[in-house]
């Protein structure tokens, strides 16, 4: 018994480290054929990735000739000169944007200070809108406090005009540049018709490059005007900030010039 025990041991242990090499073998064997199958896919991948990756640019200005130079153009003038207006009107309104509660400080501790001079020299050296209305109100104050709150309204109504100065432009080209996207539709489609009424027939590939106008002109104007109304939304956010501000000041200027002139 011990014997057959011993015996069936060994077989049993021959038989596994027969199969072990079997099995290493195996697997050197797939990871082989593995490693090959990637090594001749590799180029291929890398050769679809050229031929498909296309820089940005290149598409773009792929796409604008397709579209048609003709109605691509004035889509793309619309688009450069409302961004310029817009960037115009951002950069006015950031460089007259001052620490308006500083000023107002500086203003009132002049005039303490120095008097009626001193605050309207202090104002006339200031840059932005709220410096302006101060200064125009100081201005004024010998004509009396009804005087100068008439000036204080009415010229912030100047500045406000100032601000939005522009404007009128960005939502022209807003309106504009999708119209002319449509327009280029309507002229594709008709394209397209036309080579179905000469051809006699109807064909995709016939009608594929009027329709592919059509379809690239409105998307042209479409984001041209989506790219203006976001320029166009936050101006006006800036200016209503601003002019909220400039109404707060031009109260606190009135409480200012009345408190001087009871001392």
């Amino acid at each position: 018994m011990i014997l057959s025990v011993v015996g069936v041991m060994s077989l049993a242990t021959a038989n596994v480290y027969a199969q072990e090499p079997e099995a290493a073998a195996t697997e050197e064997v797939v990871a082989a054929e593995e490693e090959v199958a990637t090594e001749e896919a590799a180029p291929a991948i890398d050769e679809e990735t050229e031929v498909a990756g296309v820089p940005f640019h290149q598409a773009i200005k792929q796409k604008f000739i397709e579209g048609g130079v003709f109605w691509m153009t004035p889509v793309l003038l619309c688009l450069i000169i409302g961004l310029a207006v817009a960037i115009e009107r951002i950069l006015y309104l950031s460089f007259s944007k001052i620490n308006t509660k500083k000023f107002i400080a500086e203003f009132e501790a002049a005039l303490n200070e120095g008097g009626i001079e001193a605050a309207k020299e202090l104002a006339r050296n200031t840059k932005g809108p709220v410096a302006s209305i101060y200064y125009q109100g100081a201005l004024r104050y010998n004509e009396g406090l009804d005087v100068v709150e008439k000036a204080v309204a009415s010229y912030g109504s100047v500045q406000n005009g100032l601000m939005e100065s522009g404007l009128s432009w960005i939502s022209l080209f807003i309106a504009l540049s999708p119209s002319l996207g449509f327009m280029g539709t309507v002229v594709g489609m008709i394209e397209a018709f036309d080579q179905i009424q000469a051809a006699g027939e109807v064909s995709a590939t016939l009608v594929a490059g009027g329709i592919k106008v059509a379809l690239l002109t409105t998307l042209a104007g479409l984001i041209a005007a989506v790219i203006l109304q976001l320029f166009y939304n936050y101006i006006l956010n800036k200016i209503d900030s601003s002019v909220v501000e400039l109404e707060d000041s031009s109260i606190t200027l009135v409480d200012i010039l009345t408190a001087y002139s009871k001392k």
